[in-house]
Parts: structure tokens; sequence; C-alpha cells
């Protein structure tokens, strides 16, 4: 295998796939590697832990075809390191066995390849393939994803439910703090009835994979999901298990309805959070024409600040985990946000005004 490419696209592509390669100990060593494949001008560059491949194609100046597993953290630190301009790769047999040859002006690398036959063979994706607007998928993935749970513990959790609702798309996800919901209408990607869960995991680089691609084609099998953008391929397995039912967290209607400028609202919070320190909650205190948040932090200090904003409920305070709030209002996409509350101790859903298809629903703290 020897071939030339310009190093900023090559590094982009193995840092890609690299990121599905495995850094865990006790696993295959050679899932620790990406896999290198060149066919006429075309590199193929694969990673995988099992639970989640990514593979790309790029154009390349192929002088020989060939194939190679190379260790994908070393390699891509390597082709970083590169001075800009092309970078030739270049397996060949030595004395001592194979060895790939890194090199770009006066830098050259040699590296060891794993074992090519051990490396999982990739099959070709299951289901029927359904074409999706990138942006608008690429802004959903956005608004729900940051609600999913990191703690493995709970799998169900770790998963996004994508599930098929009045002839359209619905994604959900909760860490059981915090619920974001969004509607994609006109998104056929499911047969009616039909559900399923995708790691968060998988969800967070298909958000990094699909750039400025306009279209992205989703395939849905029995344990896996596809998804095509450009030449890039990202293939997951579903996560298996029951989703909570998060509708009974959704009241038809809120008596106490808070609406401010979200730029307002971000800039109070983050100066307000500062003084919230050690798991300290920012309290809101509701009523009138103006919201005041505060942070009171024993033995450090206290923040106050009001802005301007309208009201229409009991007059009450509710306190939130400051980063959850701000993370729920930054995945609104309007001037103005609302909140809306039942009391200081039920759920309190956050909307962008005028938008019907997005909501946050976040858990208060209880607080003296």
């Amino acid at each position: 295998m020897k071939f030339l490419c310009e190093r900023d696209i090559l590094a982009d592509a193995v840092g890609s796939a690299s990121r599905a390669a495995t850094h865990r100990t006790g696993t295959l060593p050679v899932l620790s590697g990406v896999r290198m494949g060149v066919i006429g001008d075309s590199l193929t560059i694969t990673g995988t832990d099992l639970e989640l491949t990514i593979r790309l194609s790029i154009e390349v100046g192929g002088e020989r075809d060939g194939a190679a597993v190379v260790p994908a953290r070393l390699v891509a630190d390597i082709i970083k390191a590169l001075p800009s301009g092309a970078v030739e790769i270049d397996l060949a047999e030595g004395d001592s066995g194979a060895e790939m040859s890194i090199s770009a002006g006066r830098s050259q690398f040699s590296v060891r390849p794993l074992s090519l036959d051990d490396y999982p063979v990739q099959a070709e994706p299951a289901g029927d393939a359904v074409t999706l607007p990138a942006a608008d998928m690429a802004e959903a993935l956005r608004q729900v994803v940051r609600a999913a749970s990191t703690d493995d513990a709970r799998a169900v959790l770790t998963g996004v439910l994508l599930a098929s609702e009045d002839e359209g798309l619905r994604m959900v996800a909760t860490d059981s703090y915090r619920l974001a919901v969004r509607d994609l209408p006109d998104s056929s990607v499911l047969s009616s009835g039909q559900k399923v869960l995708i790691p968060s995991r998988a969800l967070n680089e298909l958000q990094r994979l699909m750039g400025g691609e306009e279209t992205l084609t989703v395939r849905l099998g029995e344990r896996e999901a596809t998804f095509e953008a450009g030449s890039t391929r990202l293939s997951t397995r579903l996560i298996e298990g029951e989703f909570p039912n998060y509708r009974n967290l959704l009241p038809s209607s809120y008596p106490n309805l808070l609406t401010v400028s979200k730029s307002a609202m971000v800039e109070a919070i983050r100066r307000v959070k500062i003084l919230a320190q050690d798991s300290t909650p920012v309290r809101m205190t509701l009523g009138g024409d103006t919201v005041q948040l505060s942070a009171i932090t024993q033995d450090v200090g206290n923040a106050v600040e009001e802005i301007d904003a309208s009201y229409d409920g009991t007059e009450m305070t509710v306190a939130f985990n400051p980063d959850y709030l701000l993370a729920g209002i930054d995945a609104i996409d309007a001037d103005d946000v609302t909140l809306a509350t039942m009391d200081p101790m039920k759920p309190a859903v956050l909307r962008g005004v005028g938008q019907d298809d997005y909501l946050y629903l976040l858990m208060p703290v209880r607080v003296p």
C-alpha cells in the first residue's frame, strides 16, 4: 500500500475514524487500531469497538493498493504533528516484518501495523434507506442528545429514543433529572408504532461527522442503525430495553408562565453561577415584571441579579441546577424563552416562544 494525501485532510479522516476505536484494556488489541485500505485513488479508513463503527472515504494519490491496521492514536498524533503539505504513506515488508512509513518534508516515522486478519469484517448495512435533510437532523440532535445520561449503570438512559409520532419522528432523551423532546413532523424514518433506542455516544459522533452535508441517509435494522453523510458512514448497535414512560411527566397545562429574553437569561445565569459552588443551585424568584436570580454558597458569598421579564402566575421561588438550566436555554433557537411551572417542587418546562416542536423539562432542586 502506498499513497499521497494532504496532511490536513488525512489528519481529519484518521482522527474521525479513531474516535470509534477502543482505548479500553481487556479488549481485542486490534480494536485499538484503524483499518486503512487503498484501492486506486480512494482511501477508506475504519475504526470500530464493535459497538460503534465509523468509516470514511477520501481521495488520495494512490500508487499501490493494499490495506493495513495501525494504532489509531499513535498514527493520528503523528500525522497531526507533521509539517503541512503532502504526506506519503508506504506499507512495505522489511527484514523484520511489515512496517508503515509515514513521511512529510524532512520528517519520517515508521510504525508496526497490527494484525489485518484479526480486524472485524464490516457487513453492509441492513434496513431500507430513508433520506432526511441533514441540517434538520443536526439541529434536533443538538437539542436532544445533551439530556441523555452518561452513566452506564442504566443503559437505557444513555440512549436517545426515536419513535414514530403522528406521521413524523419524535426524539427523546433523559437522565432522570431533565428531559428533552423534539418533534420532526415531516420526517418518516420509522413505520407506524415503531421505536428504537440509539446510543447517545453514537449520535454525538454523528453530529461531528455531518459537517456541511445536505442530506443524511438512515437505515434501521433489527439490531443496528446506520447513518451515511457524504462519504462517511456511522453504524451503531441499538440499545435493548424499555425507555421510561416520559409522557406522564408532561402535564397538559401549567398555571405559571415566565417569559424572558434568552440572551439576558443566559448572561445572568452565567454571572450568578460563579457563586454557585459545590452543587449550589441558582434560585429564581418569580413575580412582577422582573425575575431575580441568586446563588448563596455558605462561607463563600452570594450573587444576585435581576432582569426584565413577563410573569403570569403565583409569586414563588424555584431553584435549579445552573448547568442543566443553561443547557436547556442554550438548546432553544429563539429570541425569547418561556419557563412554565406548577409549583417549586414540580418539573418545569422550557420552550422557545412560538416554537412547539421542542421542550426541555427540568427537575427543580429543593432549597430551604
